[in-house]
C-alpha cells in the first residue's frame, strides 16, 4: 500500500515524487518511461539556477533526487485506475494492481506527428516541437515551421526574432490563427509564408539540412534549406483510461483548479495533461509540487476524520 501513485515520470510526476517523498509518505511513480518529452531537449536554457544542461540530463537528476527520498519506480503502463472504499486501485496493461489512498496524474502530453520521413531521426537534432524552448538555439540559422494555428504563428514570429530566414507551412490556404496574430508574420520581411502545402520529407545527415515541400494545389515539389523544422501542430493527451474517473475538457485535456484538484476527491493532476497552460518544463515541475502538496494535506484531513 502507497501513500500516493503517481502516473508519469516526467518534470511534474517527478517534481511531485520529491515534495511528496520529504513528507515521508510513501510514494511510487509508475511510467512507461522517464523524463517525457524534456528527455528529447538537447539543452534546456530556460530552467532556473542550471545553464545548457539536457533535458535527459535535468530529468536524471530530478530521478535521483526522488529516489534519494524514497520514491520507488515502477515501468508499467496503465489500463485502468478505481475507487473501493478508501483505496484507489491502478492496475497496468498486465493486470498488476497497485493501491494508494492519493493519486496523482502526471502523464502529460503527446505532440502531434507529421509522420513524415525523418521527422523520428532527426527528433532532437533539428526538429523541434517547442519553439519557446528551441528557439533561441536558431541565430542566424534558417528555421521551417509547420502548422497554421496559435502556436505555429506565434513559433514563427518568435523565430523571426533569432534566425536569418524563417519558412512557416501551412496546408490550407489561409490560417486558423486568431487575425491578430497573423498579422505579426507580416512584420518581418525573413519570414516567408507557403500555403497550400504540405511538408513531405525532412533530410539531412547527423542533423536537418534541408526539408521537401509539396505544394496541394499544383502538386509540386521543392526542397529549399533548413537548420531546423518546428511541429506546431498540437497535442494529444492520452486520457481515455481516466475519462470516467475526471472532467476533461474538449481536448481531453484533466480540468483541475489553482491546488491542482480534480473533480474526483483524491485524484490530483499536474504537468502537460491538465488545463494548465503554457507547456513548459519548470511550469510542470511547479504544478507537480502544488499537486504533491495538496494531495499532502488532502491525506492529513483524512487521517484525522475530517
Amino acid at each position: 500500500m502507497f501513500d500516493i501513485i503517481i502516473i508519469g515520470g516526467g518534470p511534474a510526476g517527478l517534481s511531485a515524487a520529491i515534495y511528496a517523498s520529504r513528507r515521508a509518505l510513501k510514494v511510487l511513480i509508475i511510467s512507461k518511461d522517464i523524463g517525457g518529452q524534456a528527455v528529447y531537449a538537447s539543452k534546456v536554457e530556460n530552467y532556473p539556477g542550471l545553464d545548457f544542461i539536457s533535458g535527459f540530463e535535468l530529468a536524471e537528476k530530478m530521478r535521483k533526487q526522488a529516489e534519494i527520498f524514497g520514491t520507488e519506480f515502477l515501468s508499467a503502463e496503465i489500463g485502468e485506475i478505481k475507487k473501493e472504499g478508501d483505496i484507489f486501485k491502478v492496475e497496468d496493461k498486465e493486470e498488476k494492481e497497485y493501491q494508494a489512498r492519493a493519486i496523482i496524474l502526471c502523464f502529460g502530453a503527446e505532440p502531434k506527428k507529421l509522420n513524415i520521413p525523418g521527422e523520428t531521426k532527426f527528433k532532437g537534432r533539428g526538429v523541434s516541437y517547442c519553439a519557446t524552448c528551441d528557439a533561441p538555439f536558431y541565430k542566424n540559422k534558417i528555421a521551417v515551421v509547420v502548422g497554421g494555428g496559435n502556436s505555429a504563428v506565434d513559433a514563427a514570429v518568435l523565430l523571426a526574432k533569432y534566425a536569418k530566414k524563417v519558412y512557416i507551412v501551412n496546408h490550407k490556404n489561409k490560417f486558423k490563427a486568431e487575425e491578430l496574430r497573423t498579422r505579426q508574420l507580416k512584420e518581418f520581411a525573413h519570414l516567408e509564408i507557403i500555403l497550400d502545402s504540405d511538408l513531405k520529407e525532412i533530410t539531412g545527415e547527423e542533423k536537418v539540412s534541408g526539408v521537401t515541400i509539396k505544394n496541394l494545389v499544383n502538386e509540386e515539389e521543392k526542397e529549399i534549406e533548413a537548420d531546423g523544422v518546428f511541429i506546431e501542430i498540437g497535442h494529444i493527451v492520452e486520457s481515455d483510461f481516466i475519462s470516467s474517473l475526471v472532467k476533461l475538457d474538449e481536448r481531453k485535456q484533466i480540468i483541475v483548479d489553482s491546488k491542482n484538484q480534480t473533480n474526483f476527491p483524491g485524484v490530483f493532476a499536474a504537468g502537460d495533461a491538465t488545463t494548465v497552460p503554457y507547456k513548459q518544463i519548470v511550469i510542470a515541475a511547479g504544478e507537480g509540487a502544488k499537486a504533491a502538496l495538496s494531495a499532502y494535506g488532502y491525506l492529513q484531513k483524512k487521517s484525522i476524520g475530517e
